[in-house]
């Protein structure tokens, strides 16, 4: 499954956490705070609870995005959209 995580943590260490979360669990780091990539249902609904066990509802926000491969490939990327050199030849193809 298509998944995006975007998110916006007040504090280094649990923004640092769920980074690395992200990434083991299949995430590419597309931007700072943005992540995407093809994971399974299981692995997204465990970075979906270890987020959600991490953050201050009251300050933090994690947006998590599955997508259909459709809808991916209607996105616009403008500018220098990623940092190339951080996702693999796998997610890069997804973006042609």
């Amino acid at each position: 499954m298509l998944v995006w995580c975007i998110y916006d943590i007040v504090e280094d260490k649990v923004r640092k956490k769920i980074s690395d979360k992200a990434i083991e669990q299949g995430l590419y780091r597309v931007q700072k705070s943005v992540f995407a990539g093809n994971i399974d249902s299981n692995l997204l609904d465990e970075l979906i609870v270890y987020s959600e066990d991490l953050i201050n509802p009251d300050d933090d926000s994690v947006y998590i995005f599955p997508m259909c491969q459709e809808d991916f490939k209607k996105i616009e990327l403008l500018g220098q959209a990623f940092n190339k050199a951080k996702v693999n030849d796998e997610l890069q193809s997804l973006f042609s």
